[in-house]
């Protein structure tokens, strides 16, 4: 496993995180969900990423219970709040009650003192920004949470900006952390946030770096495999955020058939290409079998050329090589450790 620092802090995270959303607490078996992130932490995973909203709860329990065998100081813990967790006008949000009443019943169902990552899931319009990072801040510092973050902000930048100047004047602890969407179907933090966080020395922890498996080429010919989330009552999320769409499908068919010219399987290849980019910290994966996470971990096996990316890059887009010009950051080689 390859380990990252998480921006400009001194904590390691594993390159490949473990992710629950809509899984686990969800369409995966309780039974089968420990076993699976179990399993990812016999691999070399530190980093479980999970949500309040996700299934209202049940995928932090699910995790609170599954990290129960795992030394607490080798775990590295991240949730959210904002999302709606129960019924009410108090309910959602990031309002200072908001926060600190979620943080409290998030730290019950995983069963733990602290939380090592503290995400702000979203922007709330309702509340100030600044009533939002105070109530961070103080969560910091009376030692419910280690290090905060935010997710999905990319869609706000100028928000995200005001809210890290903000931090900086007042000398709070800084935003360490952005959760957004990055994978070869999904570019659009290239052009201005991946910037962002290189100035501000913020680390991303990225999502759907398989484009919720539309990489993987499950869906091929208008395919939807039994137990896939597309067969699940998840399904709507496929379509609500434009994963699934003819496009991407056939964007999809074109980078498996690419990847099979080179005797490759396209989810390894699809992960080490997110994390070329210096900026990753960590990709968020799924998986709803071990052998599924098994074969994500194959992504350290890709080595590819430069030209060899560009030509990865090129059947997605559909572009011979040498006319694909689609903005790309910096990338590092990365290196076991």
């Amino acid at each position: 496993m390859d380990y990252r620092r998480l921006g400009s802090t001194g904590l390691k995270i594993s390159s490949l995180s473990l992710g629950s959303w809509t899984t686990y607490g969800g369409y995966v078996d309780d039974a089968v969900a420990i076993s699976i992130v179990r399993r990812a932490f016999e691999l070399g995973i530190n980093l479980f990423d999970t949500a309040d909203v996700y299934v209202r709860g049940a995928a932090e329990t699910v995790l609170g219970r599954a990290r129960k065998s795992m030394p607490r100081e080798q775990v590295v813990i991240a949730t959210k709040c904002m999302g709606r967790v129960w019924d009410g006008p108090l309910g959602a949000g990031l309002s200072r009650k908001h926060i600190f009443d979620a943080m409290d019943q998030s730290l019950k169902r995983l069963q733990v003192d602290y939380v090592d990552l503290y995400q702000a899931h979203a922007p709330d319009k309702d509340t100030p920004i600044e009533e939002t990072l105070e109530a961070f801040e103080d969560l910091v510092r009376t030692g419910k949470a280690r290090y905060i973050g935010f997710s999905n902000y990319d869609r706000e930048p100028a928000l995200i900006r005001r809210a890290v100047a903000h931090q900086k004047s007042r000398g709070w602890s800084r935003f360490v952390s952005s959760q957004p969407r990055y994978s070869l179907l999904d570019r659009h933090v290239e052009p201005e946030h991946i910037g962002f966080c290189r100035t501000n020395e913020i680390g991303m922890i990225v999502y759907s770096p398989l484009a919720q498996g539309v990489l993987t080429n499950k869906y091929a010919r208008g395919a939807v495999p039994e137990g896939s989330r597309g067969a699940s009552k998840f399904a709507h999320f496929l379509t609500g955020e434009k994963a699934l769409t003819p496009e991407n499908v056939a964007a999809a068919e074109r980078f498996a058939a690419w990847c099979a010219a080179k005797g490759l399987e396209p989810a390894p290849v699809a992960l080490a290409w997110v994390l070329r980019c210096p900026q990753v910290s960590s990709a968020i994966i799924g998986a709803t079998r071990i052998e599924q996470l098994e074969q994500n971990m194959k992504c350290w096996d890709v080595s590819l050329s430069d030209a060899e990316w560009r030509g990865a890059e090129a059947a997605v887009a559909g572009k011979p090589a040498r006319a694909s010009s689609r903005a790309k950051p910096p990338v590092r080689k990365a290196k076991k450790k």
